[in-house]
């Protein structure tokens, strides 16, 4: 299999991500420091820690993508380890984060790392259980589970209008989309979810046996991935 990812774009983010974090408990401890050393100015200290949390979580949103190792783009390689050279695995590089290319079809991939139990409910994704810690974390340094069936939809979205500008002239099979929880700590219990929702150890896997549903042309394979950027690794 062959990978092509944004590596500039990569340390670019990284970096946000601990600028946004270190400035953001720089704040908070400020704010912090206020509240207790000057009570009369229990206003600033409120706008400082407001600040400082928002600043934080922006940082965590960017340190879970691009700065905690092993990276999102990272769990998906290893987990696709050993497909052939036919595949090509895009990383920051098309109209969706993540995109495999190969005879089995077109692949828009969504990476979660929550951990403890995620179930489908209700019509929503939840996460559960992982004790005291995880529910702190889940809090002050880890992002939500947020609607991933909403957000793989629109990446497809997004991918398909990519192609249909891209090649107009060729008619390409459907997107297919997959949720991928890339912690091993992840217990799925996702029965009725409207979107294919897989552990990354299951994902090779799963994509092999999909192939057969849409599966690409070595013409129309040739055609798609000229149209995305150069193949490298």
């Amino acid at each position: 299999m062959k990978i092509v990812k944004d590596e500039k774009k990569i340390r670019r983010n990284s970096v946000i991500g601990q600028v946004a974090s270190l400035g953001g408990l720089a704040i908070l401890a400020g704010g912090m420091f206020i509240s207790f050393r000057n009570p009369d100015k229990i206003g600033l200290a409120w706008l400082a820690l407001l600040i400082g949390f928002t600043l934080s979580q922006f940082g965590i949103f960017f340190g879970n993508r691009w700065g905690r190792r092993p990276r999102p783009d990272e769990h998906l390689d290893n987990a696709l380890k050993g497909m052939d050279d036919r595949h090509t695995l895009y990383h920051y590089m098309a109209s969706t984060s993540h995109l495999l290319i190969g005879p089995s079809g077109i692949w828009v991939l969504l990476p979660r790392h929550q951990v403890g139990k995620i179930t489908f409910e209700k019509g929503r994704f939840k996460q559960k259980g992982g004790g005291i810690l995880q529910g702190y974390l889940r809090i002050f340094a880890q992002e939500g589970i947020g609607r991933p069936d909403l957000e793989l939809e629109g990446e497809i979205e997004a991918t398909r209008r990519f192609f249909k500008k891209q090649l107009p002239e060729i008619e390409l099979p459907g997107i297919q989309g997959v949720l991928v929880f890339t912690n091993e700590k992840a217990v799925l219990e996702t029965e009725g979810s409207p979107i294919p929702t897989v552990p990354s150890k299951k994902l090779k896997e799963f994509v092999r046996k999909s192939s057969k549903e849409n599966p690409l042309t070595p013409l129309k394979l040739q055609a798609i991935q000229e149209a995305l950027p150069g193949q490298e690794k």
